[in-house]
Formats: structure tokens, sequence, C-alpha cells
């Protein structure tokens, strides 16, 4: 039953008496009044939310059960949104003339809103909202008589704020359309810390024409993301208008933040699968399940779930647990729905608190799914829908909770195969930049352009089934990103929607990263130095001398001084050197002197007879000066082979002359100029170096004159060849290898001087990224990679290998070891030489009745006045009877030195 609220007062007050009279004659004994009122107030013009009115109304009558006869009479009022003063009155008369239960509304206005909510606790008179607001004021401490069906603003800004972190944007654009949108968001454009946000609010055109605003978006922001807060009934203008200026693409995502998203006819967007990405929440349910206690009993609307909005279907639910209340409060006792004036502070009293707190207390399933309030009326546990727009319209992806956050329906991998699936029989636009081996132009192929990056996207576009259009990157630039500058060469490309994807040699760096994104690598490599190979030395007079450093042939002239001077040494001091001269005067008569033939010159040219491996008469007789001969001989055997051995590399390597070996060596001198590719990474990386040596370095390319840099790789590898060892250039490795395969005269010095990678560039956001990496992923497991790099980097005729004859000088850590066996050889003839010596002068000492101290000091007298090669022979007399008696007594220690004997003569 509806009465209208603009009739006549005094029909209204004859009703209510008329109604009151039929309660008390045919329901004397009942808990509810047989007719309750409630007010509806509607000022969004919507047919809907009045419908969504009369349907929970008729539903409730309709069911017995529900308030066991009782009926509810839905009054509507109609006034214009931000009309208080009107929505006051009509509120306050109603409730004057025939009472009311509840109100509900408005949908639009904030300020009607506010007025009603004061009226309502004034009076104690429950208010159901379906409309976002603000939150209840802190000053109603005592009891709220709103409930507020609509998920509270923190906790949408959650949801928006998960959503926005599944993006993993760089950067986002916020778009509000009045100050209660800039108010829905602000504790997300608050707790949001990344990405970077760029807040703008829509323009307010009476024609809705928001083209310049969308252009200014894409042109000056450069944002991929947009967030958009408006109207429902503008969403389906705001995409078109960006569709005419570029900005629907699979490259644009756009989340919009209201709930009646569902509503908005994406028609002709569906056909675009995969190509527009439009997300956002849905607060109602398909498939609802309603409570067993629940009075809804009508149709099933899901088949009409476009047609509903969210506010409408709050309206339906709040009036469905109003009822829900109604009926519980029946058990506790009578309800009387009285007359209330706006005039007095008279309010309803307990039966408004008793239901107002047993709908906050009772949970109810909803068509917008559970309903849960809380002590101040705010619904603040709720779950969304997340929609995504598909090939079939708006599709359900997955959920979101406070408790849960986002959880998707669909696995990732399903998400890669739709995106796959997108791509296939499509063109790609592909950007590429001029360089050998990577891209070259050539009209013998259907593209126009062959090398190692064709052959790779060719790879890839066959696994994933779409085409290529390639084209060169203006002035082969391959660029960079700066924030004050903005994007040059390929990124700029990829940034204003020139391309789809670049690929070449080209570096991802994080300069570049801040503007689009980057596949995995396929290529790693690092900075290093071309150079010319080193000019072989000219042949030098003493270059024979070259296979021993100058310090083995110091240490072996030492040797050759110490072994002859000792073997001298020790051949006088052995009495197996003294022998009898050849030729006797005398047949079998003894010798009156003795010969040694290892003096100071036969020394020295028995040792280095041995060095020269030629040999020598003169032959050492001794145990100690064999010892000495030995180990010499087996010292010059392991000099001479090893000179031998390295003086045939020698004169078959020659020496190179290198004038730098390494980075620093280039940063010491000034004479040989370095640079690098003028737009290239390679020169960004020592810019922006924090070592110090390539700070220096980057100080010197940029100082020289004429200028270092060059425009390509190419022109820098000619600047090589051309300045005859004066440049050098700083490139990747990978074009050094190439290089170096199809150039004989040019080498790499040096190690990496960081590590890089190559990587194909896409727009940043582009769904295509995970694609593009499993292709690659499969090519490389594939084997293909490495396939297609030995095809573009070897040569069919390869430079020779210089270094197959690698000569070094032999230094002392070579062969120090010889001289450490030489050294502990003549030790030991050392040592026997003086056992030797000792034995042989204790026995002349004995035959000549003489102290062995005595005879000692009297043969090295002899054995190192260094004179003559001969020496006399001691013959001793026999002794007398009295000396002999006096040697007897006294001893060979208290000889009498007076005493005197002939020449001892040995016999035959």
């Amino acid at each position: 039953m509806y009465v209208d609220g603009q009739g006549r007062r005094g029909a209204g007050m004859a009703a209510a008496a008329l109604m009151t009279l039929l309660c008390l004659v045919y329901r004397p004994a009942a808990a509810l009044p047989s007719q309750i009122n409630v007010l509806g107030l509607f000022d969004s013009g919507s047919p809907g939310d009045i419908q969504a009115f009369e349907n929970a109304i008729d539903e409730i009558n309709n069911s017995y059960d529900c308030l066991h006869g009782s009926k509810l009479n839905g009054i509507k009022i109609i006034i214009y949104p931000g009309d208080s003063f009107k929505a006051a009155k009509e509120v306050c008369y109603n409730l004057e003339t025939m009472g009311a239960a509840a109100v509900v509304g408005p949908q639009v206005s904030l300020t009607t809103s506010r007025h009603i909510q004061s009226l309502c606790h004034s009076l104690q008179v429950p208010h159901l909202e379906g409309r976002w607001s603000y939150p209840v004021p802190s000053s109603w401490t005592r009891e709220k008589f709103t409930a507020n069906f609509y998920p509270t603003p923190p906790d949408l800004n959650q949801a928006y704020i998960a959503l926005i972190k599944e993006w993993n944007a760089k950067a986002i654009a916020v778009i509000y359309e009045d100050n209660d949108g800039l108010i829905r968001l602000q504790e997300a454009l608050t707790d949001l810390r990344e990405p970077k946000v760029h807040l703008a609010q829509l323009p307010n055109d009476p024609n809705r024409d928001y083209r310049p605003f969308l252009k200014m978006i894409k042109m000056t922001m450069r944002i991929r993301h947009l967030v958009i807060d408006c109207r429902a009934e503008l969403i389906r203008t705001i995409m078109d208008q960006a569709n005419q200026i570029g900005l629907v693409s699979e490259y644009f995502s756009f989340m919009f933040t209201s709930l009646d998203l569902h509503t908005v006819d994406f028609t002709p967007y569906q056909i675009q699968q995969g190509r527009v990405n439009i997300t956002g929440f849905r607060l109602l349910r398909e498939g609802w399940r309603q409570s067993s206690d629940s009075c809804a009993q009508g149709q099933d609307w899901r088949t009409n779930m476009n047609q509903l909005t969210t506010t409408s279907m709050l309206m339906y639910d709040a009036l469905h647990s109003f009822a829900r209340a109604l009926r519980t409060s029946e058990r506790e006792g009578p309800i009387s729905v009285p007359t209330l004036s706006c005039d007095t502070e008279r309010g309803w009293g307990t039966n408004g608190s008793q239901i107002i707190r047993l709908m906050l207390q009772t949970p109810m399933m909803g068509r917008s799914g559970l309903i849960r309030l809380s002590e101040f009326g705010r619904r603040d546990d709720f779950e969304l829908d997340v929609l995504e727009l598909g090939a079939a319209g708006l599709e359900v992806v997955g959920s979101w909770s406070r408790a849960g956050g986002v959880n998707y329906t669909r696995t990732w991998g399903q998400k890669t195969e739709e995106i796959a699936t997108s791509m296939s029989g499509r063109t790609f636009r592909v950007v590429v930049g001029l360089a050998n081996p990577y891209v070259m132009e050539d009209n013998t192929t259907e593209s126009g352009f062959s090398g190692f990056c064709i052959d790779l996207m060719g790879e890839i576009a066959k696994k994933k089934k779409f085409k290529v259009e390639y084209h060169v990157s203006p002035n082969n630039q391959y660029g960079t990103f700066s924030e004050k500058e903005g994007p040059s060469g390929m990124m700029k490309e990829l940034m204003e929607n020139a391309a789809d994807m670049a690929i070449a040699d080209l570096s991802i760096t994080l300069d570049r990263e801040k503007g689009v994104d980057f596949s995995m690598p396929w290529m790693n490599l690092g900075i290093s130095i071309l150079y010319r190979k080193p000019v072989k030395a000219p042949p030098q007079l003493f270059s024979f001398m070259g296979p021993l450093s100058t310090e083995v042939w110091i240490y072996m002239g030492t040797a050759y001084l110490g072994v002859s001077v000792l073997l001298f040494i020790l051949a006088r001091l052995s009495p197996q050197e003294w022998q009898e001269p050849g030729v006797c005067s005398m047949a079998g008569a003894d010798p009156d002197f003795l010969e040694n033939e290892m003096n100071l010159r036969n020394s020295f040219w028995f040792t280095i007879g041995s060095l020269m491996q030629q040999g020598c008469d003169i032959n050492p007789k001794a145990v100690s000066t064999r010892m000495v001969a030995a180990w010499w001989w087996v010292f010059t055997l392991i000099m001479i082979s090893s000179y031998t051995a390295n003086l045939a590399a020698f004169l078959t390597a020659g020496r190179m002359e290198t004038p730098i070996k390494s980075a620093e060596d280039l940063a010491k001198q000034t004479t040989i100029k370095y640079g690098a590719k003028k737009t290239g990474s390679t020169k960004y990386f020592f810019r922006d170096s924090s070592k110090e040596l390539y700070r220096r370095m980057y100080n010197f390319m940029e100082s020289a004159r004429p200028t270092v840099y060059v425009d390509s790789s190419d022109a820098g590898v000619e600047r090589v060849i051309k300045s005859k060892g004066l440049y050098a250039y700083l490139m990747e490795s990978s074009g050094i290898e190439y290089v170096l395969e199809r150039n004989c005269e040019l080498t790499q010095v040096g190690g990496l001087l960081d590590h890089k990678s190559y990587g194909i560039a896409l727009q940043p956001g582009s769904p295509y990224t995970t694609v593009i990496n499993s292709a690659i992923l499969e090519i490389q497991e594939e084997g293909r990679l490495l396939e297609l790099k030995n095809r573009w980097w070897k040569a069919n005729t390869p430079c020779p290998d210089d270094n197959k004859v690698n000569a070094n000088e032999l230094g002392i850590d070579n062969v120090g070891g010889v001289f450490v066996v030489l050294l502990g050889g003549m030790c030991v003839a050392v040592l026997i030489a003086f056992s030797e010596f000792i034995w042989k002068s204790r026995k002349l000492a004995h035959a000549e009745h003489t102290s062995l101290m005595n005879e000692m000091a009297k043969e090295l007298k002899f054995a190192f006045s260094c004179k003559g090669s001969s020496k006399p022979v001691s013959k001793p007399e026999p002794l007398r009877p009295s000396q002999s008696a006096t040697y007897l007594s006294n001893g060979p220690g208290n000889w009498n030195a007076d005493v005197t004997f002939e020449p001892y003569q040995r016999k035959p």
C-alpha cells in the first residue's frame, strides 16, 4: 500500500484514524500494528530505487510469516537533490499525521542525509541508508539510530589500494569528479606510498567534453594507470572520449571506484579482447542465498543484475533487515508506532531503540552479501567481487575482503594464456636500432631487415603466433628516460605509443626501466675496451738473451764464479788432488814435490766447458771436487735445456708492444684517446658510476676535443682502425666479440668493467611482458639462442691464432730450484773436502811427529796462498834414541820445536 506524500493533511489524518480503528477492532491482542508506515525519501530520480523500495515491501507483505499478518505501508517522498528543507518538512508532516517506524533514504544528497539523520536521532526513529556517507559524528555517543548498509570509506579505500598494488605500476593518476570523490579517496591517497600518485579533477564541463583533459593526462603525465571516481552514468562517456584520443588500449588500465560499474554497457569494447583493461568492484552478489528467516520470496533478480544499482539493492536489504528486527522485537512485547512532532523533544522511546539495536546485532544474508553492522551502524565487514572486462562483458575474476585481501579465482597461468591468445594474429610494431650483427638493413628479406635480433623476434613471433612490423628508431638512437628531460630515442617511441616493442643491442638500465618495461635478458655481457692488436717489436741485437730474465743471468754468472772458486779451493784442500808429476826424473824414486791440476785457471776452464756442454781434459779426482763437478753438471743440464726450449718459443712468437692493458692504464695517460657511443648506456655507466676511476674517465671523455664520442658502434670500430693506436673504443663485450671475428687487427684489452644484459623493451605496463619472457625462456632451453649467436658471430674465415706460441722469459721463480740444488751440492762437497783435509792432516801430523793443529795450519796456509800448483813432499828421518825418549816422555804436545829432522823420504 502506498500513499503519495503530496496528499492533503486532512485526508491523511482521516486515513490514520480509520486504520487505528480497524486495528482496535480486528487485532486487539496483536504485538505489531496491522499497518506499519515506512517513509521513503527519493532524490536520485532513478526509477530503480523506487522499484526496489516497492518490491521489498511487496515481498514482506506477501509473506504472512514475516510479520504475522502485519503490513508495511510504504510512503514515497520524492524531492530534489540537496533540498533538505523540503525533505525535513515532508518527514515531519508524515510523522505528525500518520506516524512512521522507519525512514529510508535519501540516495544522493549528503546534506539531506545529515539533516534526516539528525531529525531521526532526536525523535528516536530508525534511519536506514544505502549510500556513501561520512561516518556518524562522534558527538552522537549514546544511541545511534542510523544504519548505513553501504560499505565504509576506509574499507573501500583498502580495496582500492589492494588493486592498485596488483598493477605494479610506477605511477598512477587519481581522477575525481567532485569534492565528495576526493573525500572518498582521502585515505587511499594518504596510505598509498607507492606508486607515485598524480591527482586531478574532472573539468566541470556542461557538455561533458573531457577529451582535452584526458589528452593532457596522456601527453603530460605519461600515466598508464588511471583510478577514476565518478558517477556510473559518466563512465561510458569517459571511456568513449578516451578511446578517441588513443587512451583505450592494452597499455592503459582503468579502475573505476563506482560500485555500479556492472550497470555500464561496455559492448563496443568487449570485441577488443585483451586490448581494453577495465577493472572495478561490485557489492551485489550473483546467486545469493537468502537467510532461512528472510522475508524475501519474490523473483530471483540474477538475470537482471546489470540493471540493479547498488543503492537500490541496499535499500532492498535495509527494508528486509528492518522487517526481521520488527519480527524479533515482537517477541519482547507489543510495539506501537505513535505520531511524533518535530517541535517537541518527545521521541519514540524504547521501541525505536529496540528495533535499531536488533538490526545492528543480527547479521543477515542479503542481495549485497553478508550484512553485519557495527555498533555505530556502519557496514565494515563485507566482500566485493573484482570485475574485469572480457569477451563476454564484465567478468568476476576474484574477490576482496578486509581479512583476506584480493583473491583471484583464476591462476597466473590462465591469465598469461588469455594474454597469449589475444596476441594471436595481431601485428605488433617493433622499433629497432641498426648495429651489426643485431639489426642490419637487408632488402632481400620480407621485413627489410636481418640480424640476430630479427631472427630472435621471428622465433618469438612464431611461438606466440603474431606478426611483426619493423621500423628504425629516429636517428638510430637507443635513448633513455629522465624525469627532467623525458624520454628519447627508442624509449620515446614506446612511451608515446609509436611502437609496441623495441629490440636491438639495448642494455637494461635503471633509467630506462623507469620509463618502460623490459623482458628477461636474452644476452649477458659487460663493457670492455676495443683496441688495436699489439705490434711485434723489431728484433734486437741481443734477443738471444730473452729466454732468461736479467735476474737469472746475474744468478748464473754468480754461480759460475762461485763454483769455479770453490772447486779451486777444495782441490787445494783435498789430498787426492795432489798427485805425482807425470814424468819422474828417476824411475822408482820418490818425488820431491806433488802437483795439483785444478789451479784457478783450470777451475774456471772446467766449469765453463761443462756449462757449454763441451767438456774438458782436466777432471777432478777427489770425492769432494767430483761432488762439486757432478752438481754443476746437473745445474748446467737443466739450465741449458730450459734456455734452449724457451729460445725456440721466443724466436717464433716475438715480443709484443702493448701500451695499455686495462682501464687503469687508459686513465693514467692522455696520448691514447678513448670514447663511447654518445647516446648509449656505456656512456651513462661512466657518468653515473660511483667509482673514482670511471668518473675520471668520463670527465676526460667530456672534455676531449675533438669529441671522442661516436654516433654508432660501427663508427667507433672504424675510428679505432684508422687511429693507428691513438684511440680506444669502449663498448659491450658481445659487440667486441663480433668485431674480433672479422677484423684481425683489433683485440679486446682487459676484462669486463661491469655486468649488464640485453633485453626487449616494451611499453610501460605492457601485459605482454610475461608472454615474451616465456617465449625467450623456451628458445633458450631449446638451444636456439646459442645457435643464433653462432650463426651471426662466427666468421667464415676466422683470424689466425696469434697466441699459439706464448713465450715468457724464465724468471728466478721458474728456475730457482736449480740454484738451490747446486748450493746444496756445494755444501756437501765442502764437508767432504774438509773431512779429507782433516784426515790427511792428522796422518801427516803423526808421520811428522807434530800436532794436528800445526799441521792443519801449515796446510791451510799453503792452500789459501794460491801460489803454484805443486808443493814439496815432507820426508822425516827416524828418531834418535834421545829424541825418541824425549818424545815419548813429553808427548807430541810438549815436543821441542828446536829439534829438527831431515826431510822424510817415502819409500816407493
